[in-house]
C-alpha cells in the first residue's frame, strides 16, 4: 500500500511524506506504483522548474519513499506556485486511489 502523509501549517502543505508499494503487479511492471511515482515526481519537477523553490528532497535508495519539505524562506509568489503544484498532485494522487 503507498501511504502518503501531508503536514500543513496555516493551511499550506509543508512537507508530504510517500512511503509504500501498491503491490498491484510484479515489481517493474505496477501501473499503479508507476502512476503514483510519475504524479509526486512530475509535481515536485514542475515546482522546482516553474516556482525556484529549492525543496527539501529526500528519496530512498531503493524506491519506495519520497519525502518533500517546503523551506520556510520562499517569497510569497513562488509560495503560491509551489502550493498550487502540490495541491494539484494531491488531486492527482487521490484519483489514482
Amino acid at each position: 500500500m503507498i501511504n502518503v502523509n501531508v503536514n500543513r501549517e496555516n493551511n499550506q502543505i509543508k512537507q508530504f511524506e510517500m512511503s509504500g508499494h501498491a503491490d498491484s503487479g510484479p515489481y517493474g511492471y505496477d501501473l499503479v506504483c508507476a502512476g503514483a511515482s510519475a504524479v509526486s515526481f512530475g509535481a515536485v519537477n514542475a515546482a522546482l522548474t516553474l516556482s525556484g523553490a529549492d525543496l527539501e528532497i529526500e528519496q530512498g535508495d531503493e524506491g519506495g519513499f519520497l519525502q518533500v519539505t517546503v523551506p520556510d524562506n520562499i517569497s510569497g509568489e513562488m509560495m503560491e506556485k509551489t502550493q498550487l503544484l502540490l495541491e494539484g498532485m494531491l488531486v492527482s494522487l487521490k484519483t489514482i486511489e
